[in-house]
């Protein structure tokens, strides 16, 4: 019996989905936030997954190899996204003054909230988990790519500027302002409601 055959045995295409569907899902899920694309990657992961069993050499689990896979894909969706639709740096107004005195310094009525401690921790972390993902999902393309990327996936600086074919002070800039977005959408969206 050749390695390759080994390792066909090792994998079970048709309890994937069973087995795996779930978890694929929500891994999607947490870093698209749309439930028909999310679908769509687990759909293209499970096929790519199938044509490139031949491939798998059984050092790693099986469902390891699928999200393996599925990271893949969802970058791909990023890398799309992002230059489907450039981002100008100047399309959000910065919560900073410009010009005289007060220049970078933070704008009166977009300084950051204090957050009170036991409203970030407890039996709301699904509530603000959900109003997290819905903040991300405001953020233009190019924004929501970098900051998942770097943030919830941990890619390297110089494979998500390589991926999508932005500089590194661009990717920084992106970052900055994606979390200052984020910043002032979970301010609106889940302490002045838990007020």
């Amino acid at each position: 019996m050749t390695s390759s055959e080994k390792n066909m045995n090792i994998l079970n295409p048709d309890r994937w989905l069973g087995d795996h569907g779930d978890y694929m899902f929500s891994f999607a899920l947490s870093r698209i936030n749309s439930r028909e694309v999310a679908e769509d990657l687990v759909q293209e992961t499970l096929l790519s997954a199938y044509q490139a069993r031949e491939k798998f050499r059984g050092g790693s689990s099986e469902r390891t190899w699928l999200v393996s896979i599925l990271k893949r894909k969802v970058i791909d969706h990023y890398r799309k996204q992002a230059r489907s639709q450039e981002t100008s740096l100047d399309a959000f107004d910065l919560p900073f003054h410009s010009g005289g005195i007060h220049e970078g310094s933070w704008d009166k009525d977009r300084a950051p909230a204090y957050w009170d401690d036991h409203k970030l921790a407890g039996e709301d972390d699904n509530a603000l988990m959900k109003v997290l993902q819905y903040c991300i999902s405001l953020l233009a393309p190019k924004m929501s790519a970098t900051f998942s990327m770097k943030t919830l996936d941990e890619i390297s600086t110089e494979e998500i500027c390589k991926e999508l074919g932005i500089s590194e002070s661009n990717l920084w800039v992106l970052l900055h302002r994606a979390r200052l977005q984020l910043r002032e959408c979970v301010e609106n969206k889940w302490f002045k409601d838990q007020k």
